[in-house]
């Protein structure tokens, strides 16, 4: 007990205020402070009051356990902080803050996140990114794609054949800093297809005029940044015909009104020989979907998008949706 910080501002704040609340941060220090003889019931809810003829004996414990104790609430009152762990985090976010180094215009949010928090997986804040000033954070997400010949991407930087560089590699990859630099498209693009597994995308055999691009689950943000660059294209979406897959559809179609759906009548002939079971959430809205999507849902079976990625009438089927 009272190693941590939560433990010990339980202890400052009981001292300084008089009070403490129950927090759940605090929960294990408030029950320990609840059975002592120091504190009492004040007749509010989830509140403990301090007995004011055992003060000393609290001042003591903080002084064992936070020897510096002292020198950290005065710098909570300097900066007109509560001595709560609210009140902690702030002024750690304010030093961390004064401490910062020149730093670039724009940010990975991990990165920001372990100059400004505790760590580079704790949340950037409000008044964490305000301590970074004008400074963008990035995802720094990509999306990986399959170019149609002629596809060139110019940036402030220069430009660069799209379909070059996929004839030697196979596929691209367009960064989000790009996308949010300026990256724009040049050259024809009859449709594009959003493809959810990696395998279907990697293996699909190529259409000529269409742009293939990996969307896999919800990894959606970098892909709407190059939705946006291809707003008179006909855009399709190619996923898995499950809950998940329908949910990602549906979120797509929020940034992409007019997106596709990709069901072929074919795919019909999967189901009693590759359907596999699947609970349907009752909450999930199938109303508009495509019909073999509603029958899955209602049999509660699933259809993964592989089968259909290598089947010789899929092409076809593609371009009959332009």
């Amino acid at each position: 007990m009272w190693q941590t910080a939560e433990e010990r501002l339980a202890l400052l704040e009981l001292l300084v205020r008089g009070t403490l609340k129950r927090r759940r941060a605090q929960a294990a220090a408030w029950d320990a402070l609840g059975e002592l003889p120091w504190t009492k019931r004040t007749g509010r809810r989830d509140e403990l009051g301090l007995v004011e003829s055992r003060r000393g004996e609290l001042a003591a414990l903080l002084d064992r356990v936070w020897p510096a104790w002292g020198a950290a609430l005065a710098e909570l009152i300097a900066r007109g902080l509560p001595p709560t762990p609210d009140g902690w985090a702030a002024l750690e976010d304010a030093q961390r803050a004064e401490g910062l180094p020149a730093l670039p215009d724009q940010l990975n949010r991990r990165t920001a996140a372990a100059l400004v928090a505790a760590h580079s997986k704790a949340a950037l804040t409000g008044r964490r990114a305000a301590a970074l000033g004008g400074i963008v954070t990035t995802h720094d997400g990509s999306v990986r794609l399959r170019p149609p010949e002629g596809l060139v991407a110019r940036t402030p930087r220069g430009a660069v054949d799209l379909a070059a560089v996929a004839a030697v590699l196979g596929e691209v990859s367009l960064p989000e800093r790009a996308l949010k630099g300026g990256l724009e498209l040049e050259g024809t693009v009859r449709a594009a297809l959003l493809v959810e597994n990696l395998g279907a995308f990697c293996d699909l055999a190529t259409i000529e005029g269409w742009l293939f691009a990996h969307v896999p689950g919800w990894d959606t943000a970098t892909v709407t940044r190059l939705l946006d660059r291809l707003t008179h294209v006909p855009v399709v979406h190619f996923g898995d015909l499950d809950p998940n897959g329908t949910r990602i559809f549906q979120h797509l179609r929020g940034a992409r009104p007019d997106l596709r759906w990709f069901v072929p009548q074919f795919w019909e002939e999967l189901v009693e020989t590759k359907g596999r079971p699947c609970a349907w959430p009752v909450d999930l809205d199938v109303r508009d979907a495509p019909e073999l999507v509603r029958r899955l849902a209602a049999r509660d079976m699933w259809l993964e998008q592989e089968p259909v990625a290598v089947d010789p009438r899929t092409p076809a089927a593609l371009e009959g949706m332009l």
